[in-house]
């Protein structure tokens, strides 16, 4: 079907306003867009792009959005559909971040912001839901799951390693499959390399610039979320616990209670919940330098975390027939997903306690690391609004933005009385 750029940025600009609820909601929304309303991908399609972008490292719908561009009109589609998905969000980041930096501690502002992060609370519980729903086939997958939970919740392992670890047993379990026979033409390979070189001189070169620039932190930024970039997979939930011990223990680039603060904000925005991570460049740079240099941080971070998603589409798209029908990369996948529910799970209880609390402390028996809650620092609001926000989300199904302004209204009343 051909599809003219200008009809092709109107409708990926109309999903990249409306792309809010998370990776599920927003990939239904594409799926609705693009194959049920327009016919311009078929299901076929659709689905084994899905599959190969919930392959790859970083937010698979922004990636699916990317091919999706690519496949209608080649390269100039594919950054037009994932500039699209990204910039509006990227956007309204930036003023969240600038404006949690001026007021941030007003009493006004934490009240508004204990609503809201009380609604997402009730958000990722949903997000773990869905995503287990889909993940966990049998007992083999909930082992995994509960493995991983056990191994970044209570043993602090490191993410990349939980990742790898289950990666690793599903193409061990899958690789005695037989491979679909199907005749396919092999992309060329040189071009393949040029597309690669390209897109890794894209990514890296404005790296190396700020190697030379003299501003440290604008290039820390820039190491750590160029390293990130290589580790998210399933989604920005699955790497949050290990964002946080990175950037508030081991670089103390923001406090715990920011972290929250600035998952909270990103819920309220389209595009990837990933872009958290420019939030939390623009305030560890905002911190060195103040606003101007907090505008630097945010797009540094939003380079370091986006660009390598055109490398892995615009090298990897080609060969998506091929790898899609791979048993061994299929089972490596089943396996990433089983574990990233419990990964999920870990974060779910890490954010839960911390946004009921006010003071939680931590307690170590041997190997194991537990928060423990000072129960009479309870926030006894947010309870009820996660409660509420959790049944307004998982049984009522009311639009996200609504039930995050509800939540911050009545907070903020809660707050006055």
């Amino acid at each position: 079907m051909s599809v003219s750029l200008g009809e092709l940025t109107r409708v990926f600009a109309r999903i990249g306003l409306l792309s809010f609820g998370g990776p599920a909601a927003q990939i239904a929304l594409m799926h609705r867009e693009l194959v049920e309303e327009r016919n311009w991908l078929s299901e076929e399609e659709y689905l084994r792009a899905l599959s190969f972008c919930m392959l790859l490292p970083g937010p698979e719908a922004m990636q699916l959005a990317t091919y999706a561009g690519w496949k209608l009109r080649g390269t100039p589609g594919g950054l037009i559909a994932g500039l699209l998905f990204v910039v509006p969000g990227a956007l309204v980041i930036l003023a969240l971040a600038t404006a949690y930096a001026i007021w941030g501690s007003a009493a006004e502002a934490q009240a508004l912001l204990l609503g809201v992060k009380a609604a997402v609370l009730g958000i990722v519980l949903h997000a773990l839901q869905r995503v287990a729903k889909r993940a966990l086939r049998g007992p083999g997958d909930l082992a995994i799951a509960v493995l991983a939970f056990i191994a970044l919740f209570l043993l602090n392992i490191p993410f990349p390693a939980i990742i790898v670890a289950a990666a690793l047993w599903g193409w061990i379990e899958a690789r005695g499959q037989a491979a679909l026979a199907v005749n396919i033409p092999t992309p060329p390979p040189a071009k393949t390399v040029r597309t690669i070189a390209l897109w890794l001189a894209v990514w890296l070169v404005p790296l190396a610039a700020l190697a030379l620039s003299g501003h440290g932190i604008l290039f820390d930024l820039g190491v750590y979320f160029s390293k990130l970039a290589v580790v998210t997979f399933g989604g920005a939930y699955a790497v949050l616990g290990w964002m946080t011990q990175s950037v508030v223990q081991d670089h103390g680039w923001i406090t715990q209670a920011q972290m929250i603060d600035a998952l909270g904000l990103a819920e309220t925005t389209p595009g990837p919940l990933i872009l958290v991570t420019a939030f939390v460049g623009y305030l560890a740079a905002e911190a060195k330098g103040g606003i101007p240099l907090g505008v630097a941080g945010w797009a540094v971070t939003l380079w370091m975390t986006f660009a390598p998603c055109f490398l892995w589409i615009f090298a990897g798209a080609p060969w998506l027939e091929h790898l899609t029908r791979r048993p061994a990369l299929k089972g490596a996948l089943a396996a990433i997903t089983a574990a990233v529910v419990g990964v999920i799970a870990s974060i779910s209880v890490w954010f839960g306690v911390h946004v009921l609390f006010g003071t939680v402390n931590d307690m170590q028996i041997g190997p194991l690391h537990l928060p423990l809650p000072d129960p009479a620092s309870l926030h006894p609001e947010a309870l009820v609004l996660g409660l509420l926000a959790g049944g307004a989300i998982l049984w009522r199904h009311w639009p996200l933005p609504l039930v995050l302004i509800l939540s911050a209204g009545l907070s903020w009343a809660w707050a006055q009385i």
